[in-house]
């Protein structure tokens, strides 16, 4: 099997603590052009392969938007890593015309696949067991609104899935505590994830305290009785800090995780949180390209 690309990301601790936070400092300033309309042009003649396996439109959106903004030739790919095709014979393919690919796909075993066996780097745009360009999404607005994100504390209430799987392993790499708030059943139990910097809790007190907080579906079939006790209110944000970011995941079930208030609370950022979406796509984009030569 081939060596997986450097540049690949297809986990949040794929890059070190000093490569995120040159990511989130850059992204900081790509806000600032996207707003002035003075796009740099670092992604010129870039061929990046888009691949939606998956569905979703958010982040994939942005990762189109953001290649032709910054100069880059983006096309969409109809590619399925569970097709018919050998992954090993795809990643030959992809390689034949693009400098990076950029996956969307169920599978994060077969997106492992592919990296390993192709030259151009891969960047994992959201898989069912991990989401990194979300949470590395979320970082860039908390950096841009704290000027910060050491020592924070982040609480999750959500179950082991992908939103709260790829903050766990931000916590492998980077200063901050990442705290899941949830019923037993659905803690995290993966022990390559468990570490010093992520710990479990079953009491929603965790959330009072904290400088993030934020939220995942409600897991399919479960009777509400189980887990209404986790549903965040404007009440329950009224006793947070007053400068907490409450960042609820798109799709957002109102009635389920969150109540109808908690959406139109100060503290709710969701909107502005994920405006950063491309901001740090596009720096992760030029941060790879220089150092890969892609």
């Amino acid at each position: 099997m081939a060596v997986s690309t450097v540049g690949d990301f297809l986990e949040f601790h794929d890059l070190s603590a000093d490569a995120i936070a040159a990511i989130l400092e850059r992204a900081g300033a790509l806000d600032e052009a996207w707003r002035k309309r003075r796009m740099p042009q670092s992604l010129e003649g870039l061929r990046v392969a888009l691949i939606v396996d998956d569905g979703g439109w958010r982040n994939t959106t942005a990762f189109d938007l953001g290649i032709h903004a910054m100069g880059g030739i983006c096309t969409h790919a109809p590619v399925s890593l569970g097709g018919r095709e050998a992954i090993v014979d795809l990643a030959g393919y992809l390689d034949n015309w693009f400098d990076m690919v950029v996956v969307r796909t169920p599978q994060l075993g077969q997106l492992r696949e592919l990296a390993a066996h192709a030259r151009a780097p891969v960047i994992n745009a959201r898989t069912r067991s991990n989401h990194p360009c979300e949470t590395l999404g979320d970082l860039a607005y908390v950096r841009a609104k704290r000027a910060r994100i050491e020592d924070l504390k982040i609480v999750g209430v959500a179950p082991d899935a992908n939103i709260l799987r790829s903050w766990v392993e931000a916590s492998i790499s980077l200063p901050i505590e990442v705290v899941q708030v949830y019923p037993d059943d659905w803690h995290v139990g993966e022990p390559a994830l468990l570490n010093p910097n992520f710990r479990q809790s079953t009491d929603m007190r965790e959330l009072e305290d904290a400088d993030v907080i934020f939220t995942d579906s409600w897991p399919s079939g479960v009777p509400e009785g189980e887990l209404a006790g986790y549903r965040i209110s404007a009440a329950i944000l009224e006793r947070c800090r007053p400068d907490a970011i409450f960042i609820p995941c798109p799709p957002v079930a109102r009635g389920q995780e969150v109540t109808a208030d908690a959406m139109t609370h100060p503290a709710c950022q969701s909107t502005a949180a994920k405006a950063f979406l491309l901001h740090a796509q596009n720096a992760l984009m030029e941060w790879i390209a220089a150092r890969t030569g892609a």
